[in-house]
């Protein structure tokens, strides 16, 4: 039987000061022979280190996931709620004036097309087109901003 023993203190040192080592108590199986009780014993140990890598590696995979997650910037943020509304303001006010100048640019756009069409004199849609060119016009000479 074999009895296993990890010391560890957090610190990746056991208690002998030795880096990432494990100690195994090992009590005699009155059945096996000394040579089978060494293989057992280098097999068990060899799946306790490749286990051991396997949480290694996806402890280094979370802690990245993590570091990209930005978790940190956000805790902190929270712990500043003026730097969080200042922040949204600016979101904010940034996202008003592009949404202005996005609507002025397709309505100028869409108008200059109307335009275009309506100097085609095209049978029926032609008139309206020239009827809404000038209702725009006209409210643009009524109201100039």
């Amino acid at each position: 039987m074999n009895n296993m023993d990890l010391n560890n203190n957090g610190n990746g040192k056991n208690g002998s000061g030795k880096i990432n080592q494990i100690k195994v108590k090992v009590t005699a199986d009155p059945g096996m022979t000394k040579i089978d009780g060494t293989s057992k014993l280098a097999e068990e140990a060899s799946a306790l280190r490749s286990t051991l890598d396997f949480l290694s590696e996806r402890i280094n995979k979370l802690a990245l996931d993590m570091e990209k997650a930005q978790l940190k910037e956000y805790v902190n943020l929270m712990h500043k709620p003026w730097q969080l509304i200042l922040k949204n303001f600016l979101a904010g006010l940034s996202r008003g004036v592009g949404i202005a100048l996005g609507f002025t640019f397709f309505a100028a756009t869409i108008v200059w097309l109307l335009q275009l069409l309506g100097a085609l004199n095209l049978p029926i849609v032609g008139d309206y087109i020239a009827d809404i060119v000038r209702i725009v016009k006209r409210q643009l000479e009524i109201n100039p901003y």
